[in-house]
């Protein structure tokens, strides 16, 4: 049987605040590195592995510093691309926050536009390399920013990380006037003046899609595009916090490559996160 991610604390789906749940396809991906379909499985395993212990026969967990706050976790499993509608209309509609392990980056389109349909436009943290906003090919990895605009606030709407556009991607932003935060606005102006601009800058129903190659490939290199010149971790993920901490409706955590990794840290990284915004949600 498939392990659950190491912070799961319930079975009962009624009684869940929180839902973790895998999509492991990788159909819409062009990367030449293969195996995002392989996260879901390995993040779970990494946290039993690295954040998981048992002393005199009980267990205990690894915690962010500030615990996980009694939240009553569920851990849903694996879902298909063509389930995503129903299972997502169940998780919202109860009010419940979905965190999703992708995958390829093109799953988010379709999870967008399923919470979305529950709630109205979504205010979209989108943490990347790419701008994945490619309007010419449409439905793969690389347009799912252009794809998922009928469903966004683009007011509300950022993307964080960014360092290697296509002059393509740079128009359309430029057109549909996105907010772009690079690595070096964040070396120059600081993660907290940063963080302070994001919170002003967001909405309601914010929605937090976050590709793992936003991050440096010297803390995650096992990811599908790697791109040098990313964010820390700590960086990324005290941004994360200070997001979560004023409410979300969904997250995902996506293009997690195993196959790739070194040691598993890129997938260590990624159940960290999980764990950390566990521990800052409202």
């Amino acid at each position: 049987m498939e392990k659950t991610i190491c912070w799961a604390n319930t079975d009962d789906f009624e009684q869940s605040e929180i839902v973790i749940l895998g999509i492991p396809d990788e159909s819409q991906s062009h990367a030449l590195r293969k195996g995002a379909s392989e996260a879901p499985h390995f993040i779970r395993e990494i946290s039993h592995l690295r954040d998981s212990f048992t002393r005199k026969g009980k267990k205990s967990l690894g915690l962010p510093f500030n615990g996980i706050k009694q939240k009553k976790i569920l851990d849903y499993g694996d879902i298909s691309k063509d389930q995503i509608n129903e299972v997502y209309s169940k998780i919202v509609s109860k009010a419940k926050i979905p965190i999703m392990m992708g995958g390829d980056h093109s799953i988010t389109r379709d999870v967008i536009k399923a919470i979305a349909t529950e709630t109205g436009p979504l205010s979209l943290v989108y943490f990347d390399a790419h701008p994945d906003f490619v309007s010419s090919t449409q439905n793969y990895y690389g347009s799912v920013f252009y794809d998922v605009l009928p469903h966004i606030d683009p007011k509300t709407s950022l993307q964080i990380g960014i360092r290697t556009p296509e002059q393509e991607e740079l128009d359309n932003l430029k057109k549909y006037e996105i907010e772009v935060i690079t690595p070096f606005d964040i070396v120059e102006k600081g993660v907290k003046e940063i963080s302070n601009h994001i919170s002003q800058k967001i909405g309601k129903n914010v929605y937090i899609s976050f590709d793992m190659d936003c991050v440096d490939p010297a803390f995650a290199p096992g990811v599908s595009v790697p791109v040098p010149m990313g964010l820390k971790n700590v960086e990324a993920v005290y941004l994360l916090k200070n997001i979560v901490e004023q409410g979300i409706v969904g997250m995902d955590i996506m293009e997690v490559c195993p196959s790739y990794d070194i040691k598993d840290r890129t997938s260590h990284l990624a159940s960290r996160i999980i764990s950390e915004v566990i521990s800052s949600s409202i």
